[in-house]
């Protein structure tokens, strides 16, 4: 976005979902727009139809998480990613971290309309995901663009996962139809050069995503 300017969300993702009547992305917010009326917001970065190409379900089963796993869901606007995620890990935790409060207090309202117990939403700072506890997983659904300074800000969120601890990254490809403007995306090799550099290394690449890459990456410590 910083990291999290694009976790308030996706200004030219999500202006070019209403444009197209497609829902762009997860919720990539920038400093130049606010993202209130999450309610609103809503209606797009839910709608139904988002799940024939998010492949959410997917996802999160590529994921392989265990029932206690505490995950991290960066940039998670509405909600989208977590409140599937929590269903998965009924004995662990899910933080649904964002930059705008709108949106965090959505999630927050959300969580208690779903009875989703386990589901706590963060209010993050661009450089900071102010993560309360070590995660097993960092999830960030197209969010990476949007980071600034990524090397320094993915060195210091290692510093939030568990030993053995994972971040799955999801962004468009370059040829996808929808999503940020070309200019604005990286290739996934882009990004594995800049996570190396960062200290991970690439450990999955699940390929069934229509128009998005996946991978997942752990501390080359561990």
């Amino acid at each position: 976005m910083h990291l999290l300017k694009r976790i308030s969300l996706i200004t030219a993702v999500a202006a070019a979902a209403l444009l197209s009547g497609t829902v762009a992305a997860q919720t990539p917010h920038t400093h130049e727009h606010s993202f209130q009326g999450a309610s609103e917001w809503a209606k797009v970065f839910d709608d139904p139809a988002r799940d024939a190409w998010q492949k959410p379900h997917e996802v999160i089963q590529a994921l392989v998480l265990k029932p206690d796993a505490v995950v991290a869901d960066i940039g998670s606007g509405t909600g989208y990613f977590s409140t599937r995620i929590a269903h998965m890990v009924p004995k662990g935790k899910v933080y649904g971290v964002d930059t705008e409060p709108d949106m965090v207090k959505y999630l927050s309202d959300r969580a208690v309309r779903e009875g989703l117990k386990n589901i706590m939403a963060v209010h993050a700072t661009p450089g900071d995901a102010r993560l309360p506890e070590k995660t097993d997983l960092v999830l960030m659904v197209d969010v990476f663009h949007h980071i600034t300074d990524r090397e320094s800000y993915f060195r210091k969120l290692q510093d939030s996962l568990k030993p053995g601890g994972r971040i799955a990254i999801i962004d468009f490809r370059m040829d996808a139809k929808d999503g940020p403007p070309k200019s604005a995306r990286l290739t996934p090799e882009q990004v594995t050069v800049e996570l190396k550099r960062a200290g991970y290394t690439l450990a999955a690449k699940p390929d069934f995503l229509p128009t998005q890459y996946f991978l997942i990456f752990r501390p080359t410590r561990s």
